[in-house]
């Protein structure tokens, strides 16, 4: 089998039916809401499943992907779309200007796993290719230099579909850098194959002056398998810079010790750690939402506890802003 046909096997055989989930783990019948799960299905990879503790409700692997009631509760201050990025409801969006100089592709809806608190959960399915998109003024301006892949997951597209979007990024001579934003390194090792490594390396050496970065979603020491670091230093070996994000989750890692065992352990392998993102409050995640001075009193303590470069900002996006707000903010 190859590469590829492994890792794509591994979504085919991914758990979708919330039933399953619990029983796997021997978990009661009741600990998933069948409404929750109507309204986002689940989806996780066995691989993912793999890493959390049967028997134990409050596994912090398994929080993130199990339906609960807590998901129907309704709250003024979350919406569907609490970033703005939706001009048209019922359309999901090719490209997103949010930044100055930088560009945001929308590559696909499609993940390999179903984080129950994604801030884009609620949007609409998309039904077209994405190779229009590159004819767009936005992205033609020689302003914009760098490229942002994200989704869905953009490494839920095939090698040759990454190819052909690759191959355009480099016909744009104004774009320097490409930045993929992704959570399946952590969910499938395996989809980082030699041939997604050779198109990074490839766009590296297009022309000169040239970088691809990739940010790897991960909230939880316990995410971080042998084989997970395994591929992130394959990467790192590539000559690929590795930075990682992180969401602030209550009951996930809310606490100092969980935060310096992951910043730690991503450090030591190479991924420097870029953000932690303060909870973006969309609808069905209220439950997920960690108090911000509480967010900010972890940061000092990891402040006096790591080195610089292992402190990650901590950060919060806000619709209708030209980045994001950085915390505390200035003059605080």
């Amino acid at each position: 089998m190859s590469e590829s046909d492994f890792w794509q096997k591994q979504l085919q055989d991914a758990v979708t039916d919330p039933a399953e989930l619990v029983r796997s783990l021997r978990l009661p019948e009741d600990a998933v809401s069948a409404e929750a799960a109507r309204r986002y299905p689940v989806f996780v990879t066995r691989s993912y499943l793999r890493r959390m503790e049967p028997g134990n409700l409050n596994d912090p692997l398994l929080l993130q992907v199990l339906p609960r009631e807590a998901e129907l509760s309704e709250h003024a201050d979350f919406c569907c779309d609490p970033l703005g990025e939706l001009e048209n409801p019922d359309q999901c969006p090719d490209v997103l200007q949010k930044y100055q100089g930088r560009v945001l592709l929308l590559t696909t809806d499609s993940c390999a796993v179903h984080c129950r608190f994604c801030f884009r959960r609620h949007f609409p399915k998309k039904h077209h290719s994405l190779e229009h998109v590159f004819t767009e003024n936005r992205l033609r301006n020689p302003d914009m230099r760098e490229v942002i892949l994200s989704g869905g997951d953009p490494l839920m597209l095939t090698d040759r579909q990454l190819k052909k979007l690759f191959y355009y990024m480099e016909e744009l001579p104004h774009v320097n850098r490409v930045r993929v934003h992704t959570r399946l390194p952590v969910m499938i090792p395996e989809r980082v194959t030699e041939e997604l490594l050779g198109l990074f390396q490839k766009f590296r050496q297009s022309a000169a002056n040239r970088s691809a970065f990739l940010v790897l979603h991960v909230n939880h020491p316990n995410e971080l398998a042998p084989e997970v670091l395994a591929a992130v230093g394959k990467m790192a070996d590539s000559g690929m810079p590795v930075l990682s994000q992180t969401v602030l989750l209550k009951g996930i890692n809310d606490n100092f010790a969980t935060l310096f065992e992951l910043f730690e352990k991503l450090v030591n392998n190479r991924a420097i750690p870029y953000y932690l993102h303060q909870l973006d409050r969309v609808a069905g995640a209220s439950h997920f939402e960690v108090p911000m001075e509480q967010g900010l009193c972890l940061l000092r303590k990891l402040q006096d506890s790591l080195p610089g470069f292992a402190v990650p900002r901590y950060v919060q996006e806000t619709a209708g802003m030209p980045g994001k707000v950085h915390l505390p903010r200035s003059g605080e």
